[in-house]
């Protein structure tokens, strides 16, 4: 890709999701992410807007004032993306492919976590950790990592998830909010790198995949290539039997993973390229 056209295209997912961030998430996000184990730092008066919930009723009765509890985690937090940059991510049978995607959730997370003056990092992963970028703050920071998702070529097509969170669990010393971002084709189990992650940081998961993992439509004989392995096989579509095999199979995968993040205390969404990925986000979001 030129480096106008890149450019072009990082111009545009900053004008799109940084709207979405500000004029959608904003508030979400604070109320999710922010305090999840932190420290007790101080009292100080209630202000219009505080959560009625960090009240400290003890002050409040002795100053016949309300009074809030502050606590360390409104100051500053550090984010940390997990991309999958494996090569099942650049397929796409509807609106845009994968990839395209992942880059546009993280671009909303990352702007997200900017203006609640969080840091941001990213480790980019196929089934080794492809690149690290470490966490800072700032829009020029954004948009390079921008820059990096749209342009950046991995060394190896193949997935393994739990090399990635593995290293989340090396290199940040301190506790984190991390988002991994995947299809989760992972040929490996990486529940127990998961539950080792989520023991020190706050892990969750975005799934995207292509609603053609999910149904096959009725095209007769199809040649298809599994992007990964460079495996190809001719399948025939026109069966009935063979298309409802194949949904079976991704809805065994999905239970799979399913119990995956349940067993590690990760809170997950599955979202459809061809679906609104905000509405699945708002979800993730609501489950905190």
């Amino acid at each position: 890709m030129e480096a106008s056209e890149i450019l072009k295209k990082v111009r545009r997912i900053e004008i799109k999701t940084r709207g979405l961030s500000q004029n959608i998430f904003a508030g979400q996000y604070h109320t999710a992410f922010k305090g999840r184990g932190m420290a007790f730092s101080e009292v100080r008066e209630y202000q219009f807007g505080d959560d009625v919930r960090d009240i400290d009723w003890n002050v409040t009765a002795r100053f016949h004032r309300p009074y809030v509890k502050v606590f360390e985690e409104e100051r500053e937090l550090t984010v940390m993306l997990l991309i999958d940059v494996s090569g099942s991510l650049d397929f796409g049978t509807q609106r845009q492919m994968k990839r395209d995607m992942v880059t546009e959730i993280a671009a909303t997370l990352a702007f997200s976590a900017i203006q609640n003056n969080d840091k941001i990092g990213v480790i980019f992963f196929s089934d080794r950790v492809e690149k690290y970028i470490p966490p800072k703050k700032g829009r020029k920071h954004i948009l390079y990592i921008i820059r990096e998702m749209l342009d950046f070529k991995a060394e190896s097509a193949q997935t393994d998830v739990g090399q990635a969170v593995e290293y989340l669990t090396r290199v940040m010393k301190r506790r984190c909010t991390a988002f991994v971002l995947s299809d989760f084709y992972n040929p490996k189990d990486f529940e127990k790198p998961l539950q080792l992650a989520s023991m020190k940081h706050d892990v969750a998961a975005i799934q995207v995949y292509d609603p053609r993992a999910k149904s096959l439509p009725d095209v007769g004989l199809m040649r298809v290539r599994d992007a990964e392995t460079g495996h190809e096989m001719l399948i025939d579509t026109s069966s009935k039997r063979f298309r409802q095999a194949h949904t079976a199979y991704f809805l065994r995968r999905q239970s799979t993973l399913q119990q995956t993040f349940s067993r590690s205390r990760v809170d997950w969404v599955s979202v459809a390229t061809n679906e609104d990925y905000v509405r699945a986000m708002m979800k993730l979001f609501a489950m905190r």
